[in-house]
């Protein structure tokens, strides 16, 4: 790969990381303050308790944050440092 596809690829990783860490920020913002309102709603509709409705959302926030760490970020920085290394030599 040269190294403009690398910088690309960087580019892509990092801007989704971030775009993945603002829908999670907003997620979590929303869903603070409205979480009895939503709750309600939400077990009422689907038949389910609450407590169930807290553990799939708080297992959403909490796959959501594993994939943008895991899957976007440190391949991004570390094509990132990749990248500074080439640059350096």
């Amino acid at each position: 790969m040269t190294l403009d596809s690398l910088r690309l690829l960087r580019n892509i990783l990092l801007r989704s990381a971030a775009i993945s860490y603002g829908f999670l920020l907003l997620s979590a913002l929303i869903w603070l303050p409205l979480s009895d309102t939503w709750t309600g709603f939400t077990s009422n509709l689907y038949h389910i308790t609450p407590e169930t409705v807290h553990n799939i959302v708080i297992y959403f926030l909490s796959v959501a944050k594993f994939f943008a760490i895991f899957v976007l970020l440190v391949p991004g920085l570390s094509l990132h440092w990749t990248i500074k290394r080439e640059m350096a030599k």
